[in-house]
């Protein structure tokens, strides 16, 4: 019986133990959590400050730069190239010898055109004396003819022969036209031997080799470009989602890969009315994803052109442009990130912000915003430069929340 009290008492006092270790937890737990609870309640937000800056709201799309005016030179005979004058590269005024082809072929021509119209203007000076001749012994029956001794016969016969021989001048005055005519070809084919600039440029490209046989006969061969490189042609292609913001005369600014930091600005010139029309494909199909015809998933892409100077020759043909149309811009203007605007109502100028005062309290306010970009919102009113913002709120772990921004 004694031996049972004292197991009984002494399992109370275990539980009695037990109890005051279960207290003392949970109030060092109240303790540590009384201990690390901010006195700040903005203590937990992620805060951004009020500034200035520039805002733009634009359309970007990639473009090829190509020189505004330019040139495919290509031979108009065929035969050896026997001379190339030129090297890319190389600066041509309008009018400089080019390239020579082998003559020969069309100065054969030539020669048997000149000997065949002199040929011709031999017969003519014979067939005109003839013609003079006959015209004198018609006279002459003529006048028998009126004094009566003259045979009609005669008469006759020589009125034919008169007619017959002027016939066989017109005859031969035709064949010296046509003649000359072929002669004139020939002397142009013989001309085309040998080429000329047709503007003044650079060589941007030589498509041909000395010696190489060039053939015309079933299409002009490109034998060079010539390029004026002094204004360049930005060929940008837009998609049809955002052509529709763009409009004539609006600024735009471009970069390149090869300049970085550097910003070429300009104006849009013109939208072509239609995409690119699509290559042609070996099942006569024509659809293209580049041209935006055919495919369901294909991509249609409209044509801004823009001209640029480049009197310092930094922009070479076929050079990337990273365009950026600007819808609307603002300098100089109090801007917020966007990430911190939420909407007010169904109006896209009235946003809510949450604001973190001097004292730490956090506040509500309803601001009008203006040009925004992906990042960063224009303000008109309801902020001031310097005040605090909640960008968003840290996690239980203490890390900052992932933001999501706006597009």
């Amino acid at each position: 019986m004694t031996a049972r009290r004292s197991a009984a008492a002494s399992g109370s006092r275990r539980g009695v133990r037990r109890g005051l270790a279960a207290a003392a937890l949970v109030l060092g737990g109240l303790a540590s959590a009384a201990l690390l609870r901010p006195a700040d309640p903005a203590a937990s937000a992620e805060v951004a400050v009020v500034g200035r800056g520039t805002v733009e709201d634009t359309v970007t799309a990639l473009g090829k730069i190509q020189p505004r005016a330019y040139v495919d030179v290509g031979a108009q005979v065929s035969g050896q190239l026997t001379r190339l004058h030129v090297t890319v590269g190389q600066m041509v005024r309008e009018g400089d010898l080019l390239a020579e082809i082998d003559p020969a072929l069309q100065q054969a021509k030539v020669e048997a055109g000149r000997a065949e119209r002199a040929r011709l203007t031999a017969l003519l000076a014979e067939q005109r004396a003839r013609a003079d001749f006959a015209e004198a012994q018609l006279a002459r029956q003529a006048a028998l003819r009126r004094s009566g001794s003259g045979r009609g016969e005669a008469y006759d016969q020589a009125r034919m022969e008169a007619r017959i021989a002027a016939a066989q001048v017109e005859a031969t005055q035709a064949q010296i036209r046509q003649t000359d005519s072929t002669l004139q070809a020939d002397e142009a084919q013989l001309g085309y031997t040998r080429i000329y600039a047709p503007m003044s440029g650079t060589l941007i490209s030589v498509d041909a080799r000395q010696g190489q046989t060039i053939n015309s006969a079933y299409e002009a061969p490109v034998l060079m470009r010539i390029a004026d490189l002094s204004a360049m042609t930005v060929w940008t292609q837009v998609s049809e989602a955002d052509v529709t913001r763009l409009t004539d005369g609006m600024p735009l600014y471009f970069t390149t890969l090869g300049h970085p930091g550097r910003r070429w600005t300009a104006r849009l010139q013109e939208i072509l009315p239609a995409p690119p029309k699509p290559p042609a494909t070996g099942n006569g199909s024509g659809s293209s994803p580049s041209g935006g015809g055919g495919a369901a998933n294909s991509v249609v892409l409209y044509t801004a052109l823009f001209e640029i100077a480049n009197d310092r020759g930094e922009l070479r043909p076929d050079m990337t442009a990273q365009v950026f149309f600007v819808a609307a811009a603002a300098k100089d203007a109090v801007t917020v990130p966007v990430a911190a605007l939420t909407l007010a109502d169904d109006s896209a100028e009235r946003h809510r912000v949450t604001l973190i005062g001097s004292g730490g309290a956090i506040e509500t306010r309803e601001v009008r915003v203006g040009v925004r970009d992906r990042f960063n919102a224009q303000i008109l009113e309801g902020l001031t430069e310097g005040e605090r913002i909640v960008v968003g709120w840290k996690t239980d772990d203490g890390r900052p929340p992932k933001i999501g921004f706006r597009l």
